[in-house]
């Protein structure tokens, strides 16, 4: 359950994401720097140390989302999706993430999407993995979003889709306030298909927000729903060359 949104610019990109998660899941700890294969990257962890999003000092941003509208489940002992970013997070290229995720034990981890964004190359990388075939779809390099729900995906990906069209045709569109005003959105209506979302057993845990330009980049992070919270963490990186 989660929303990732992917503002594409000329030199670089900016890019939110809301995770939502059930209330009873132990919350998850604000990013810190760190050196993964000889490269600096910084992400948000879950208490054992996996993570759903991450940014290395090349710029390049891994997200992942749990894919529901796949019904199958790995087998136990599953492997946790958490484990996916980080095995590709040091990556410099598309092809790099392709081959480091491929080496993972998939047949033990539940179905996800993974999105890449790679602002040297302008690419912009969606994988999909549904316990059968690992696929890679490319995407232009535009502002674009991806929606999960473990309430109804359908139903969240149509609401939150059309909620994120009326924005962009805002003048705003495009800003850091215009990201943040979407991922704080309760429109339709305080729920669970907004794009902030709320529910009794579940709801919007934390926001990650990166931003990037030719050389240097900031990971700034809320716990909690950004609606009702404050920036927790902003650390500054820069891009090596």
């Amino acid at each position: 359950m989660c929303t990732v949104t992917l503002i594409a610019r000329r030199h670089g990109y900016a890019l939110g994401m809301n995770r939502d998660e059930k209330r009873v899941r132990a919350a998850g700890q604000p990013p810190t720097r760190r050196m993964l294969d000889g490269r600096t990257v910084l992400y948000p962890s879950e208490p054992e140390g996996g993570t759903w999003i991450g940014v290395n000092d090349a710029g390049i941003t891994l997200a992942l989302i749990n894919w529901y509208s796949v019904n199958a489940r790995a087998p136990a002992p599953a492997v946790s999706r958490g484990e996916v970013v980080l095995a590709a997070l040091s990556s410099t290229s598309a092809a790099v993430v392709d081959a480091a995720v491929q080496a993972r034990p998939l047949s033990r981890t539940s179905p996800f999407r993974l999105i890449g964004v790679f602002p040297k190359a302008k690419e912009v990388v969606e994988w999909r993995w549904d316990l059968q075939q690992f696929v890679r779809r490319p995407h232009p390099w535009r502002t674009n979003i991806w929606i999960s729900s473990g309430y109804d995906e359908p139903g969240a990906q149509q609401a939150r889709g059309k909620i994120f069209a009326r924005a962009s045709k805002q003048s705003s569109a495009g800003t850091l306030d215009w990201l943040r005003r979407l991922h704080r959105s309760h429109a339709p209506e305080r729920g669970p298909y907004s794009v902030c979302m709320h529910r009794d057993d579940a709801a919007t845990v934390s926001y990650t927000e990166v931003a990037v330009n030719r050389i240097a980049g900031t990971i700034r992070y809320v716990g909690g729903p950004l609606c009702c919270s404050t920036f927790a963490s902003a650390h500054q990186f820069a891009i090596r060359r």
